[in-house]
């Protein structure tokens, strides 16, 4: 079976043309996404579009690894990321015991860790171990509660010397691309262009190397709130309740099932 996309290939898009990245969490919808994304991602944000809980740091492994092999299922051919759950890789041995369980146990391509220059050796032993590994810095979710917070990066000079760091670092160790999340606009543009490999933004203006979105959040599935930096690309939420509420006056009506759906 033939991948869409490789770790190679991913590379080479670097100045060449934006990457498309989605989050799914199942395979009805990974398989819907796959002809038009280059990656999907399995991200810990199911614990909140799909799961309701307030924030990322209750996922655990088992989760994302359910969760993983049925987005595999549903798109083959897609390039398809695992995101390490908080408190899975806080240190080497850890980290490298618990991507192995990922690896061995889903066909996932890669896994992403959240964190820069902190995380580099640790991204260093998975990637000298054949572990491929997707950065994630910026915006942290897995730091919300120590950080009080979801804050945008870069507001300073200090913020933008420590996200260029972080993302050289994590080039250095062996990452063969990385999200940046929650920074402004500007910054994120001159981190892209510090590194060789590709700079995913959300949240991070349009001048990095590609962009990735929660897709419960862009096709308008999530009701409590809508970032600033999502765009919705459908009203879904009131397009299911629409059809819910004629199957349901149907069903109360005896309109349905007529007998072209009857046995």
């Amino acid at each position: 079976m033939t991948k869409n996309m490789t770790i190679s290939s991913i590379k080479k898009t670097k100045g060449v043309r934006p990457l498309v990245m989605i989050t799914a969490y199942d395979a009805i919808f990974a398989s819907l996404f796959e002809a038009s994304c280059d990656m999907i991602l399995v991200g810990d944000s199911l614990n909140m579009s799909f799961a309701g809980k307030s924030d990322t740091l209750s996922t655990t492994l088992e989760q994302m690894i359910y969760h993983t092999n049925a987005v595999c299922m549903g798109a083959k051919n897609s390039f398809v990321i695992c995101d390490m759950p908080f408190g899975t890789y806080t240190d080497k041995d850890k980290a490298l015991s618990n991507a192995i369980k990922v690896f061995q146990e889903t066909p996932a391509d890669c896994i992403k860790i959240e964190g820069g220059k902190d995380k580099a050796e640790i991204v260093k032993h998975l990637c000298s171990n054949g572990i491929a590994v997707c950065g994630h810095i910026g915006l942290l979710p897995q730091s919300v509660r120590s950080e009080g917070g979801y804050k945008v990066k870069g507001k300073n000079d200090k913020e933008i010397l420590q996200l260029v760091e972080d993302a050289k670092a994590i080039e250095d160790a062996g990452a063969f691309c990385m999200v940046i999340e929650g920074v402004k606009a500007e910054v994120a543009t001159e981190v892209a262009n510090c590194v060789n490999i590709p700079v995913i933004g959300i949240g991070a203006g349009s001048g990095v190397d590609g962009q990735v979105l929660v897709f419960s959040d862009m096709l308008g599935l999530f009701e409590a709130f809508t970032p600033k930096f999502v765009k919705k690309y459908l009203d879904g939420a009131a397009l299911v309740k629409d059809a819910v509420a004629r199957y349901a006056d149907e069903v109360k009506s005896r309109e349905f099932p007529q007998e072209i759906h009857t046995y």
